[in-house]
């Protein structure tokens, strides 16, 4: 169906409409195109879905300069343009895991390296239309990508989350909106555990790549005095326990210092020969990154400090984050702590 849709799309841009991309040419000829291939093959050829067919083979097939020209240029201009590419497209290969609905969703990303990204993750992970729609608008490979190089921006979009260190897995901010917290005018550290585990898929879901559960409130005891994990995870593509501190406002040097007793704990009484150290993960609303530098040992990349957000952020908010993210790691430079300290 859906190299079908494309190849729909393509007789409507070089036949129908002979080769215009102005979004707007040819309502007339959509129309009574909709209203042929209605009579001859029934229902889904409406004209709102002819348009979206005529969307999906402009958004894999032509090239972002060319699909995105500027409105205000002549008609004529732009049909010779774009037809002197038709003859040299390709059908592209589309994912078998997804459908159609997936595809609507993607090619309303504009531009093309998180679009690729995305139809690679959710090709991989089997996420449903729902949970794509939510990774795009949530800005997932925005927050992936707000401390990496160019090369492995280019490497993200093409091949999707490879996770190989801990601060793979952590994304910054770490968008917790289906917690429904905002509405509660008053709320505790327990109150945001209680709500990760009242919705703990879409937590490890936001989470990342190969979490399993473990434990809540997680009992350490030393020389008698009791200690408590937050949440305990593994991770079965670091080969490690994940230990998640919770902290409602600002992170603190006792915060890191805290977690830092809790790695060693695990690292010391429960990591077995074969597993990798274990991985730390202060979540907090708000940190100082230069109180995080200061506090961990230069290097340290087990101790991770990650934001988290109880709605949806904006594009604009999630370019001032990711550029706050890119001057903290070029501070801290080759031997720093991670993009989320």
């Amino acid at each position: 169906m859906v190299q079908t849709y494309w190849e729909i799309g393509r007789q409507i841009v070089e036949v129908e409409q002979q080769g215009y991309a102005r979004a707007g040419y040819g309502e007339q000829v959509l129309a009574g195109l909709s209203e042929r291939l209605t009579r001859c093959f029934g229902r889904g050829f409406s004209q709102p879905n002819l348009k979206r067919m005529r969307c999906f083979f402009l958004a894999y097939s032509v090239t972002p300069a060319i699909a995105a020209a500027d409105n205000d240029r002549r008609d004529q201009q732009i049909g010779s343009t774009l037809s002197s590419q038709l003859a040299t497209i390709v059908q592209p290969v589309f994912r078998q895991e997804l459908g159609w609905s997936h595809y609507v969703l993607l090619m309303a990303v504009p531009a093309p390296l998180p679009r690729s990204f995305y139809e690679t993750e959710a090709a991989r992970e089997g996420w449903s239309c729902r949970e794509l729609e939510r990774q795009i608008a949530s800005h997932l490979y925005e927050r992936l990508a707000a401390s990496r190089d160019k090369d492995d921006i280019l490497a993200l979009a093409h091949q999707g989350q490879e996770v190989s260190t801990p601060q793979d897995v952590v994304k910054d901010p770490l968008v917790l909106e289906f917690l429904g917290l905002p509405d509660r005018p008053h709320w505790r550290e327990r109150d945001l555990e209680q709500a990760i585990i009242d919705h703990l898929q879409e937590f490890m879901l936001e989470l990342g790549k190969g979490f399993s559960f473990v434990a809540r409130q997680k009992r350490i005891t030393l020389d008698g005095d009791h200690f408590f994990v937050d949440l305990v995870f593994y991770n079965r593509l670091l080969r490690c326990f994940v230990l998640v501190d919770l902290k409602l406002g600002k992170l603190t040097h006792r915060d890191l210092g805290q977690l830092q007793m809790y790695v060693n704990w695990y690292d010391r009484t429960q990591r077995e020969a074969h597993e990798e150290p274990t991985v730390g993960i202060a979540l907090c609303s708000r940190r100082n990154d230069a109180v995080v530098r200061m506090t961990l040992p230069e290097g340290e990349k087990r101790i991770v400090a990650a934001r988290y957000e109880v709605l949806l952020p904006s594009a604009k908010e999630l370019e001032a984050a990711v550029q706050e993210g890119r001057r903290a790691a070029e501070r801290q430079g080759p031997g720093g702590c991670g993009p989320a300290s």
